[in-house]
């Protein structure tokens, strides 16, 4: 199908992203465009005003500064993935960067183009709840950090304003914790039907800490703390109890290729699979 007409800014600054996001109320950002396009070719998005990023410098980076890995928003799931960096200091995110969908959109999509499309099956979400990421956010009254852990807030909407563009994602330095990436995926898109992401540090053979994140399952990703509380200062034979409380508290998604129960039951056997894999003893 053919979209809706538009009007098209290629601007080459941040700052002139920021003006014209403040001066028009019905503009939309571009960034890798694999979930915007085919929206506005469905007609199921029709902005008056695209704002393609793709020529803004300085946004496309993977580098590490006080204690955290800063990523560029424009950074490619590709470079994600590639990256010797976070497969050093924190890995969840490149585990997470190599399940997305094929080549070409890991070569095109981009992780902040992602995470503010906030699609309930994407990757990413599940990740940065895990790791506790932070989401730089800039507008032209200047800039702010959401946690990860506020940052989504419905079906496909999140804590951004109209106004601003998110600039960089700043994940915390993880290692030596285990990190896993489980996702149950649809055979057709590659998205996630369950996604699940853990990160856990062991004191001997109890979870002294764990952290887990859900994608794919309720209508957007959420930490499933009542996982995490059940882990708390137990032992690995706690695993399969403690999966089972996945689904606390959350009215899970249903369609035509996973029923609500069926979703349900993939996301207690992924969160098992994911925490037994990061309390498995690392080969030294």
């Amino acid at each position: 199908m053919i979209p809706a007409s538009f009007d098209y800014e290629s601007p080459r600054g941040l700052n002139d992203v920021l003006a014209l996001l403040a001066s028009r109320d019905d503009a939309k950002l571009l960034a890798g465009g694999h979930s915007l396009l085919p929206a506005m070719k469905l007609r199921l998005a029709a902005p008056a005003l695209l704002v393609d990023l793709s020529r803004v410098t300085g946004l496309s980076y993977i580098r590490e500064n006080g204690g955290a890995v800063r990523i560029g928003a424009m950074t490619t799931h590709a470079d994600v993935a590639a990256s010797t960096l976070l497969q050093k200091s924190s890995p969840l995110l490149a585990q997470a960067a190599r399940e997305i969908g094929d080549v070409q959109v890991r070569n095109r999509g981009t992780i902040g183009g992602s995470l503010a499309h906030a699609d309930p099956a994407a990757d990413y979400p599940a990740a940065v709840l895990a790791v506790d990421a932070e989401i730089v956010v800039m507008s032209k009254r200047g800039e702010r950090l959401i946690p990860a852990r506020h940052f989504f807030t419905g079906l496909f909407t999140t804590a951004l304003a109209p106004d601003e563009v998110i600039t960089e994602v700043r994940v915390p330095v993880t290692s030596p914790a285990a990190t896993v990436y489980k996702k149950f995926a649809h055979p057709a898109s590659g998205m996630a039907v369950v996604g699940v992401a853990v990160v856990a540090t062991m004191r001997g053979p109890n979870f002294e800490d764990v952290r887990v994140g859900v994608t794919g399952l309720a209508q957007y990703a959420y930490r499933a703390a009542a996982v995490e509380k059940e882990l708390h200062g137990k032992p690995a034979s706690a695993i399969a109890a403690a999966a089972d409380h996945v689904t606390d508290g959350i009215e899970a998604l249903g369609d035509t290729f996973a029923s609500a129960e069926y979703r349900s039951h993939i996301a207690r056997v992924y969160t098992r699979r994911a925490l037994e894999q990061c309390a498995a003893p690392r080969k030294k």
